[in-house]
């Protein structure tokens, strides 16, 4: 029950974000006191409610000024805060620059991310045969920008040892090509010592930016990919769903279909989001 209280208040703020929110507005919202949504929230999260506010509007402050022509005073406004001042001093804090030199000259920043939580459920979860789309597509010589872990096979062990934030800088990345992905790399690209799974976001091949400290970035040579996309699903049996599709890619036998996954090639996944279902891609030959 917790959980769910959590996701209901995630799910207002993100809402209500360019809105003035009070305890007194998420109680009424959701029907429980403002003592017990606080504790409730700071439980689950670690986070008071209104620093996580704060962060989430911040972070979409950042991506307006990093992508729109507008005044810093009306991100500060349209984002609750009383003045230029106030929202300089919370964005440079928070960002270590200011919202008008990241305006002039956005570099990788720590985006915040709010995490999805996973609700237990008692009931079985039935898996039905769901179809899952497939398409090839071309990708142009390019760069990553990624963040090595030591050990990690996957998502969640990665999280266990690099953190859940990563995330947020690559999210950050103006001249970024696509979306931040998980990238499983090939032996070529793996540095001793480090994970076979990372995190990281394409970026073009000259690219001539910041690279975060503690992040490194390689080359990817010109290739093919056979993108792999199920069903959008409900978000809180993302754990179920997802191993769902995985486990149908690994039936999926490409040779039927003229190809083959390159040894030397990558594979990769999109963050989880249940609108759109679960994306995996991988390097093929013909």
């Amino acid at each position: 029950m917790k959980k769910e209280i959590t996701v209901q208040i995630q799910i207002y703020i993100e809402k209500n974000i360019t809105k003035p929110i009070t305890l007194q507005k998420l109680s009424k919202a959701l029907n429980y006191s403002p003592y017990y949504i606080s504790r409730v929230f700071k439980e689950i999260t670690g986070q008071n409610i209104f620093d996580y506010i704060r962060k989430i509007r911040l972070t979409h402050a950042a991506k307006i000024l990093r992508d729109q022509d507008v005044k810093v005073l009306d991100v500060a406004i349209d984002f609750m805060f009383d003045s230029h001042e106030g929202f300089t001093r919370a964005f440079s804090k928070t960002f270590d620059i200011t919202p008008k030199s990241y305006q002039l000259s956005p570099q990788p920043i720590q985006y915040f991310t709010p995490y999805l939580i996973e609700i237990e459920k008692k009931e079985e979860i039935k898996m039905e045969a769901k179809p899952i789309f497939v398409q090839i597509i071309e990708r142009p010589k390019r760069k990553a920008i990624i963040k090595r872990a030591k050990t990690a096979t996957e998502y969640f062990t990665y999280c266990e040892e690099v953190g859940c934030d990563v995330w947020g800088m690559l999210t950050s990345v103006k001249e970024a090509l696509n979306e931040p992905m998980g990238i499983w790399l090939p032996k070529s690209l793996i540095k001793p010592n480090t994970s076979l799974y990372v995190q990281g976001v394409e970026v073009p091949e000259n690219y001539q930016g910041i690279v975060p400290e503690g992040f490194d970035i390689i080359d990817l040579p010109a290739c093919e990919l056979v993108i792999f996309q199920g069903e959008p699903y409900d978000d809180q049996d993302f754990r179920s769903q997802i191993g769902f599709v995985m486990e149908s890619i690994e039936k999926y036998n490409p040779a039927v279909y003229g190809f083959s996954y390159d040894p030397n090639g990558y594979r990769f996944q999109y963050e989880p989001q249940g609108y759109r279902g679960y994306i995996e891609g991988r390097v093929i030959h013909r």
